[in-house]
């Protein structure tokens, strides 16, 4: 193929070059030879050592092996220089030269037309979605159609639980239909007024909620020294004053269910219910066979005796870790009882607790209960 052709095809140029007519010039003005210093080359520069593509001696790009004239037809066009100054609106993009893996040489790769694409106005962002708050069932209501003792009905309004209603009625803080109540055992009847430092105590929706605790919070409904409490996890879910049933330590994770049913409350942590609890531990090392005996028949700690009710290696290869089941709802129970055999409790995490687990349940995050998982702890056996 001759120059003039390559060149045509590659530029296109708009205006012609000052060579004039391409071919009707003689072969040695035509392609700069060395003979003619002052004449033009195909590519329309004065001169061989003008020549921008291909056709001067010093041009690393010189192909000398094509012809023994190196000012006639001897190099060859530089396609990325000629390419990158075309005018117009499509462009492509430049040749990418990669070393072959078998010579070493420069490979060139062919052109990818490449259409620009003309840019619309900018779009806004999609608006954040709303977060949309659950909202509790609805729960049968408790009805009291005879006299109770005054510490359930106080416990019923969401007030406190019976225990700390006892404390309230012996410093005298409650009154019925006007008279200060001091004696332990007193009945009232649904029509009565109660109330508690001159405010009216009403019977209020019950609710069930149930947390999947992270570590650093206390369970505790007020806030001691400055520390996190799980009440601040549940805060937002209801205008009713909800407390935990039980307690876990600040370090231990896992299942915690809070309500204002204090008749629910009593049932769930009264030790004579055996309301089953199981954890997964896991040790600082691993736990002998006969360390694991030892604390499944039962081992005594400063305030008596007790045994696990379950205990078994979760994991044949990793004896670090445990899982236990247990009734008991003494302080810090599982981990005195592991640091009495000398092992040390690294995590714990509550799994299971009367039934309800943290199934579905991200580690600090709450639901309700449904109704049919109420109806069931209020059916277990007390």
């Amino acid at each position: 193929m001759d120059s003039r052709n390559d060149w045509k095809r590659a530029t296109r140029p708009v205006a012609p070059s000052r060579s004039g007519k391409y071919g009707n010039e003689r072969r040695e003005i035509r392609d700069g030879n060395r003979e003619h210093p002052h004449s033009y080359n195909a590519a329309g520069n004065r001169g061989p050592n003008a020549d921008n593509y291909g056709n001067r001696m010093e041009d690393p790009n010189y192909n000398y092996d094509r012809d023994e004239h190196p000012g006639y037809d001897s190099g060859y066009i530089d396609l990325n220089s000629a390419v990158d100054t075309l005018p117009g609106k499509k462009k492509r993009k430049r040749i990418v030269k990669d070393a072959d893996t078998i010579t070493g040489l420069p490979v060139s790769k062919p052109y990818q037309k490449v259409v620009l694409k003309k840019q619309g106005p900018k779009q806004p962002p999609p608006p954040p979605k709303k977060r949309v708050k659950p909202v509790a069932p609805t729960y049968p209501d408790v009805v009291f159609d005879k006299p109770i003792r005054l510490n359930r009905f106080i416990a019923n309004t969401g007030l406190c639980s019976r225990r700390e209603a006892d404390a309230h009625i012996k410093e005298g803080n409650i009154k019925v239909n006007g008279e200060t109540i001091t004696e332990m055992g007193v009945k009232v009847n649904p029509n009565d007024e109660v109330s508690f430092k001159d405010k009216t105590l009403t019977n209020q929706r019950k609710i069930y909620l149930l947390l999947n605790k992270p570590k650093g919070f206390v369970t505790s409904l007020d806030e001691p020294h400055g520390k996190k409490i799980v009440l601040d996890l549940v805060r937002s879910a209801c205008k009713e004053r909800i407390y935990p049933v039980g307690r876990l330590d600040k370090m231990t994770t896992g299942v915690l269910l809070f309500t204002n049913d204090g008749d629910l409350s009593l049932k769930l942590t009264h030790p004579s219910n055996r309301m089953r609890k199981v954890y997964q531990v896991s040790l600082d090392k691993p736990l002998t066979e006969e360390h694991l005996e030892k604390l499944a028949q039962g081992i005594e700690l400063e305030d008596g005796p007790i045994a696990f009710d379950t205990i078994a290696y979760t994991d044949p290869e990793d004896k670090t870790l445990i899982g236990v089941e247990i009734h008991s709802g003494k302080n810090r129970i599982v981990r005195r009882m592991f640091e009495s055999t000398g092992y040390k409790v690294s995590k714990l995490d509550r799994v299971y607790f009367a039934g309800l687990t943290r199934k579905g349940l991200k580690r600090g995050k709450w639901r309700f209960l449904s109704p049919e998982e109420v109806a069931f702890l209020k059916m277990m056996p007390s």
